[in-house]
């Protein structure tokens, strides 16, 4: 009861002090659960013991959220914080395409094309639905293992040394999730293009760093050979941004949190995550540099993007938005953002928002792609 108690209080902290996201990650997906349940128990051709039993096993896996978000993952051994991180919230995509899966089936039953009988007490049905779902996310999985490289062409009019490449990416979101060995994987893959310089556009942390300090990350990091120039993301503050700028000190990686470095002609500015409310303005950041350098801002959330253009930026790198990760989320990103994925150009400022390297949640890009941008920038 003591528990109950104290979940239940979580619950109501939370959605008292965030009402918008209360209702996105507690309303929507309990009645999607329902909706999902009623259908689940409708189409299944067993005895209602073995209902129950099927229904159980999935309504523990959605609560997996919950206990990974109020209760957290890091008193618990790294294994079993795994299996409670990868059940909870893989649940969450799998739960949004039983919804459509089963919102398509009662559209196709009311306009006479899917007989009834398909859908109540159904061995053919629950096979059918089985294996759409495990293609589906069979498919998101392995295609989430495909890093796709994105070349990039910077064309400059203004000075430079010498061409330079770069190796960009974002949302690394290393934990419970992304393991050193992905990681090691990814360093391996950096190393093999021999950039110049290695940028990091944010969320290098998932939710907490006590999963990189207990596999010795920031190890890899340091197999990096080229420097590593990197920007704060919002869940570097979820996992508490003092503990992440400790993190990034330890991993070899320079971090520039509303500030700027001038390497070989180049200005490179980080902006603070937009989660500090009282970061500087770009205005300001650009004040103490030389303008008539190559300069380029690292800002994790792509808002606002004018700002860049109105204080003559050359080229900003943004990530945060995943592209939804899956299908149809990314269609809503596409609402949310001006520019939710790819490239943009405003006036003479060029413009890079990528879906990221890692992902957060289930590991499944559906629709999307987990990537990492090799720039290479010359004069005319």
């Amino acid at each position: 009861m003591i528990f109950l108690r104290c979940f239940l209080h979580d619950i109501s902290y939370f959605c008292a002090m965030n009402s918008l996201m209360g209702l996105i990650f507690l309303v929507i997906p309990l009645l999607g659960c329902s909706f999902v349940g009623w259908h689940v128990w409708m189409i299944l051709p067993f005895g209602n013991v073995c209902k129950a039993v099927i229904l159980g096993l999935m309504i523990l896996a959605f609560l997996c959220i919950f206990f990974n978000f109020f209760i957290g993952l890091d008193g618990l051994p790294t294994i079993v914080a795994r299996i409670f991180y990868e059940i909870g919230y893989s649940s969450l995509f799998i739960l949004l395409y039983l919804f459509m899966l089963f919102l398509l089936a009662d559209v196709a039953r009311w306009i006479g094309i899917l007989p009834r009988e398909y859908l109540h007490a159904s061995g053919v049905g629950s096979l059918v639905v089985l294996l759409l779902i495990v293609g589906i996310f069979t498919y998101g999985n392995l295609h989430y293992y495909n890093k796709v490289k994105v070349p990039i062409a910077l064309k400059s009019s203004k000075w430079l040394k010498q061409p330079v490449k770069m190796v960009m990416v974002s949302d690394i979101h290393l934990g419970y999730h992304n393991t050193r060995t992905d990681l090691a994987k990814w360093v391996d893959m950096i190393n093999a293009e021999k950039p110049d310089y290695v940028l990091i556009a944010g969320d290098i942390v998932d939710f907490s760093v006590v999963p990189l300090l207990r596999a010795g990350m920031a190890e890899e990091f340091r197999r990096l050979q080229a420097p590593v120039y990197a920007c704060l993301g919002n869940h570097e503050y979820i996992g508490g941004e003092q503990n992440s700028e400790k993190f990034y000190k330890d991993a070899g990686i320079t971090l520039l949190r509303d500030s700027a470095a001038t390497i070989n002609g180049i200005n490179i500015i980080g902006r603070d995550d937009r989660t500090n409310g009282h970061r500087k303005t770009l205005h300001e950041l650009t004040k103490g540099i030389d303008k008539g350098l190559y300069t380029i801002v690292l800002d994790h959330q792509p808002y606002h993007l004018e700002q860049s253009e109105r204080e003559g930026i050359d080229f900003q790198l943004s990530g945060h938005t995943h592209y939804g990760q899956v299908w149809p989320i990314s269609w809503i990103e596409d609402l949310i953002y001006e520019k939710a994925y790819g490239p943009l150009t405003k006036g003479k400022t060029q413009y890079f928002v990528t879906s990221g390297i890692g992902i957060w949640g289930g590991k499944f890009r559906i629709g999307t792609q987990s990537e990492y941008l090799v720039a290479e920038l010359s004069n005319r």
